[in-house]
């Protein structure tokens, strides 16, 4: 008897993760409706996680879903419980380039970075791609730089 996991997602009341699976044997597509219970928007996302792929009862059905796709409809359940909108929450997931990652919390930046390293992991060239190529010399085309007064100090005096 095995399941194959097609689509995860959140519903907010009451609070489930819902499933939508292929049951292998008999190639029918189901729906699961998982509780998250003893869940608060003070919980920590990750052991809620953790402890629901890990239920006895869900072990079967969450075993292809990925941890961490599991703590981030916990992270968007979170939200909806300290009255975030969907849309916010889901802003939050996604990477700015002019976003200062100083003014984060440890929580939130280390979220940032892990979104990071998955893009980096994805943009990645290792040596057994097609398109690999060995030292690759890439020119940048460089910003019209505006001179200073102490660019045109001799280096005389040092």
């Amino acid at each position: 008897m095995g399941f194959e996991a097609k689509r995860c997602g959140v519903q907010f009341s009451p609070p489930s993760i819902v499933l939508i699976y292929v049951h292998t044997d008999t190639k029918k597509m189901r729906k699961r409706i998982i509780p998250v219970r003893n869940f608060s928007k003070y919980s920590d996302y990750s052991v809620a996680a953790e402890r629901l792929k890990n239920h006895p009862r869900h072990r079967d059905y969450l075993d292809q879903v990925p941890q961490s796709q599991l703590e981030k409809l916990h992270i968007i359940l979170r939200d909806h419980m300290q009255g975030l909108s969907l849309e916010d929450s889901l802003a939050s997931f996604r990477l700015d380039p002019e976003e200062d990652l100083n003014k984060l919390d440890d929580e939130e930046l280390a979220r940032k970075k892990g979104q990071m390293d998955t893009l980096f992991e994805r943009n990645r060239k290792r040596t057994d791609d097609l398109d690999f190529v060995y030292d690759l010399e890439v020119e940048f085309d460089k910003p019209n730089q505006e001179k200073c007064s102490w660019d045109d100090e001799s280096d005389d005096e040092f």
